[in-house]
């Protein structure tokens, strides 16, 4: 089977930068940010961080915390079938328990970890949802308090700091595909 790299981290991280390198590699993606999006965006309701909050809390409360990686499953397992696959936005223990029960060991977890001070001042460039500070203070809360985030992040596999620039990143992003495939 092939394999499955969970990308997990806080907000502002650089989860998306490190997905970006695997897809340019030709891995298959799954972007569980996505069913929060598309189910605003079918309910024609705008997508920003309170309704995307909201959502994702709703879909917890009525599905359990696994509900991103029930709902992702059969997509996961499909794309698993053809290629290797980035799994974008992994947050909850119970969704990692649920994908380690089902993809045992071809189910890798690489935690990327950023100091505070800097995630706030990139949510704060970035062009698509920017975020003050206390939206990410409150984001943070939100996710470490309801939505189980930590949990993946502290069990990872292995894990790169982002700190510096994006040249520095892809060299730790190059070191990890090293390990990963002499295993």
């Amino acid at each position: 089977m092939n394999k499955a790299v969970a990308v997990v981290g806080m907000c502002g991280s650089g989860k998306s930068v490190l997905c970006k390198y695997f897809t340019d590699l030709g891995w298959e993606s799954v972007y569980f940010g996505g069913v929060a999006v598309s189910q605003l965006q079918k309910a024609g309701i705008p997508v920003n961080e309170a309704n995307e909050r909201e959502i994702r809390e709703r879909l917890r409360r009525e599905l359990g915390m696994g509900a991103f990686a029930v709902i992702l499953k059969e997509e996961i397992l499909a794309k698993l079938q053809k290629n290797n696959v980035v799994l974008d936005g992994l947050y909850s223990w119970s969704e990692y328990v649920i994908l380690k029960e089902l993809l045992g060991d071809n189910l890798v977890v690489l935690a990327v970890v950023t100091d505070c001070a800097v995630r706030k001042e990139r949510l704060a460039k970035r062009a698509v949802r920017p975020l003050t500070p206390e939206m990410v203070d409150s984001r943070d809360v939100a996710e470490i308090e309801h939505s189980e985030k930590g949990g993946p992040i502290a069990k990872a596999d292995y894990y790169v700091l982002n700190n510096g620039s994006e040249e520095e990143l892809r060299a730790q992003f190059e070191k990890f595909m090293r390990q990963l495939q002499s295993k």
